[in-house]
């Protein structure tokens, strides 16, 4: 996997990091600002911050193009 992490394990981390699942998180057009809101962060910047610990990338890395 592009994160080190193995699908099923990339799911569980984001579930309990964020309470949804790596594809609601990535469902595209929606903004990064509005998924943080709804997984209840602060603002971007927090969501930023636990995604890159969690899969050592940027959330826009891991969202399709």
């Amino acid at each position: 996997a592009e994160v080190g992490l193995g699908q099923r394990a990339l799911h569980r981390r984001s579930l309990s990091l964020f309470g949804y699942g790596p594809k609601t998180l990535a469902r595209a057009g929606t903004p990064l600002a509005e998924v943080a809101a709804r997984a209840g962060y602060a603002d971007q910047a927090h969501l930023t911050r636990d995604v890159r610990e969690l899969a050592g990338v940027p959330p826009t890395r891991l969202l399709p193009d």
